[in-house]
């Protein structure tokens, strides 16, 4: 295939701006879990029901955004994807003005939706915009950066946004909303007057054959799949229950830190910041380094960190580097995790899919559901906390910890090569 790069320069920018929209989009119910938490009085558990909402719509939507991939192609799927988004925002806008928390989960539910069928478009016509090879790759690498930028931006813009704790009001966060909003608008109108190449689509004559094996019969591909549920839940769980922790005011029941929402979103961006270099890093040394030694380092120093954090005294504080907040030193070992979650992505993803041949393409579709695991694990840290604290919480997350660990260990090896792959 010979694609002109030059001449998608637009639909680049437009991939590009919608990765940013992915992290945008998807990290809006961490700073929304505090200002609900304040509007509606919802609980730990309940504020965290915005990432099921988002999550969970992966579960439903994972394998027919891969499928709408085939039937109409890479514009099209992309076009629907950034029409249900911007009806999921709207939505998340639409519940500030009512004031109620059941719209405002519908929207997350709506948007999810959307972030599901972009994150199965993006990557795979980034890399065809690209012309495929290093170019497709190293246009996917720069979506990833993007993406990570976004994640940073959000915490930090929203937490800025909704201000004292007296005024946390969903309506506060309007900017924001619009924002994506305008993104949307403006990748859908682009899009659509421009020709997107579509070597992907199913073609008329092609055929179905029925083959006896998938993806699910492979048993390192299915413990990469539950290491995949598991990892998105660690990477939304930590910094979302941060902030939680670090905006509640101390009651005797669960004591928070009071921290005023625009520093505790500003250290929360530190942890997706550090992401971003952590992503880097792992790219730089990809080559060299292992899957299973880099998910082996990247899981032990997390479980190192957990500990530090959960074993920390709250007396022992520091100053949070560029901000200048003093901090318990927990939520700076909490912060660092972001290092570590960083790569896991990438790590579960190569193991799982090792030796998996023609099966590859569908076990994408199996690993896009699983990312519901975002909204479900979170959701159980946010009961934790309600019932035994905030930082006695992150157990959830030292017991994800392990099974990384594990996947790394021993779960990763393929034990089914006897089945045929061509």
């Amino acid at each position: 295939m010979n694609t002109n790069q030059k001449s998608y320069a637009l639909p680049i920018a437009m991939m590009f701006a919608l990765f940013f929209m992915i992290a945008f989009v998807t990290g809006l119910p961490s700073p929304m879990g505090v200002i609900v938490a304040k509007q509606f009085g919802a609980t730990n558990f309940e504020s965290q029901l915005g990432f099921l909402g988002n999550f969970l719509a992966y579960a439903f939507m994972g394998i027919p955004a891969g499928m709408m991939l085939k039937k109409i192609g890479y514009k099209k799927t992309a076009l629907s994807a950034i029409i249900v988004g911007f009806v999921g925002v709207s939505v998340q806008f639409l519940s500030g003005q009512v004031g109620s928390f059941s719209v405002y989960l519908i929207g997350a539910f709506i948007s999810g939706f959307s972030m599901c069928m972009l994150n199965t478009v993006v990557n795979p016509m980034l890399n065809t915009l690209g012309g495929g090879g290093n170019k497709g790759n190293q246009l996917i690498q720069f979506g990833g950066s993007i993406n990570s930028i976004g994640a940073t931006i959000t915490p930090m813009l929203v937490g800025w946004l909704m201000g004292d704790v007296a005024g946390r009001t969903i309506e506060k966060a309007n900017p924001a909303l619009f924002l994506a909003l305008g993104i949307f608008a403006l990748a859908f109108v682009v899009l659509l007057f421009v020709d997107i190449p579509e070597p992907h689509m199913e073609k008329a004559e092609d055929k179905k054959v029925k083959d006896t094996h998938s993806p699910l019969s492979f048993r390192h591909f299915i413990f990469g799949a539950v290491a995949i549920f598991i990892y998105v839940g660690i990477e939304i769980g930590i910094p979302s229950t941060a902030n939680l922790y670090m905006t509640a005011q101390s009651s005797a029941a669960n004591p928070g830190l009071g921290i005023d929402a625009t520093i505790a979103g500003s250290i929360v961006g530190l942890y997706w910041l550090l992401m971003l270099v952590g992503r880097l890093t792992g790219a730089s040394i990809g080559a060299k380094v292992s899957s299973k030694t880099m998910l082996t380092a990247v899981a032990s120093t997390g479980l190192i960190l957990i500990l530090l954090a959960i074993f920390s005294p709250k007396s022992l504080v520091v100053t949070v580097p560029f901000i200048g907040t003093v901090v318990p030193i927990s939520v700076i070992f909490i912060v660092l995790c972001g290092l570590c979650t960083s790569i896991m992505w990438g790590g579960i993803f190569n193991l799982a899919v090792e030796g998996l041949g023609k099966y590859t393409a569908a076990a994408s579709g199996i690993f896009m559901v699983m990312v519901c695991g975002g909204g479900i694990v979170p959701l159980i840290q946010g009961w934790v906390s309600d019932h035994f604290g905030y930082i006695s919480s992150y157990w959830v997350m030292f017991a994800c910890l392990a099974y990384m660990l594990w996947y790394a260990l021993v779960g990763c090896k393929n034990v089914n090569k006897d089945i045929p792959v061509e």
